[in-house]
Parts: structure tokens; sequence; C-alpha cells
């Protein structure tokens, strides 16, 4: 019976060097000279750091060119807001989204199911797996989710016959 499974998946190697590439072009631009800006970057999260919240949305543009460029889709970015310290110093934590979130699966299998789809939908830990008994099926549903907003970019993996 062929199936897929619909996850979102982020290539942490290449925002690990959109970060680095980001970090490398502020610290030579001529507006960010003799500023603390900079992105730091742990596992979910990436802290923007500057001298004000203008910097910090000057620093957040450079880092979505660099992730753009580096294929990787800016809309897994949720951003929080910006935070001044006393001291003057701003700070923005991003949270990179990966893994389908249960309300968001939760959606999308009411979605299919909506549309009576001869398929059967599960929801298995941060993905959805799909299953059906015709191939064709199965790429009707992928072309419907595709069509959806849902606001988290989503792939379609380990598609079998």
């Amino acid at each position: 019976m062929p199936s897929f499974d619909i996850v979102s998946e982020v290539d942490w190697q290449e925002v690990k060097n959109a970060v680095n590439q980001a970090n490398r072009e502020i610290s030579t631009r001529f507006d960010f000279k003799g500023s603390d800006a900079r992105v730091d970057e742990s596992d979910p999260l990436l802290t923007v750091r500057a001298d004000d919240d203008y910097k910090v949305g000057q620093v957040v543009d450079i880092l979505q060119l660099k992730l753009a460029k580096r294929a990787v889709d800016v809309n897994c970015l949720q951003k929080g807001e910006v935070k001044v310290s006393p001291t003057g110093k701003a700070v923005q934590e991003i949270t990179v989204r990966q893994g389908v979130d249960t309300d968001l699966a939760k959606s999308i299998v009411k979605r299919i199911k909506a549309e009576k789809f001869k398929v059967q939908v599960a929801i298995q830990g941060k993905q959805v797996r799909v299953n059906g008994k015709k191939r064709d099926d199965l790429q009707l549903v992928i072309a419907f989710i595709d069509e959806q907003k849902l606001g988290l970019p989503l792939q379609y993996v380990n598609f079998r016959d």
C-alpha cells in the first residue's frame, strides 16, 4: 500500500553556516562598526543581539537573506518580540520551528478528511503518515496540502509503493 510522510525539517548545518556568514558580514559592515551586533545559535533558538531595536531588524534581515541563499525556508522562523535591556542593548529570540506540532497535524488531518480523499491519515509523533491504495490519490493529497497556507514549510518524505 503506497504511503508517504508529511514532515517539517530544517537542515541545521545550513542554519549554522548561514549564522556564521551573517556574523561575518555584520563584523565587516560599516554601519555596524563598533557595535556588539551578532547572532548566537543554540539548537532550536537563534538569538539576535544589537545596540538598539533598529539594528536588530537589520541583523534579522541579513540573517534571513543568508538563510534564503542557503535554501532554508524563512517561514520556519518564529520571531519573538525585541526586548531592550536597561543598558540599552536589544535582544530578539527567533525560534527555528521543526516538526509538525500536534495542532497543525490535527488541522492537516481534518482538512484531508474534509476533502474525502480515499486515503487514511494518521499522526505519528512529529509527522503525519498518509496511506492510500493508489499513487494518484497520494499525489492529489500532496497537491492539496501544497495549496493550503499552513504557515510552516512542509516536505513529503518516505514515499513508498
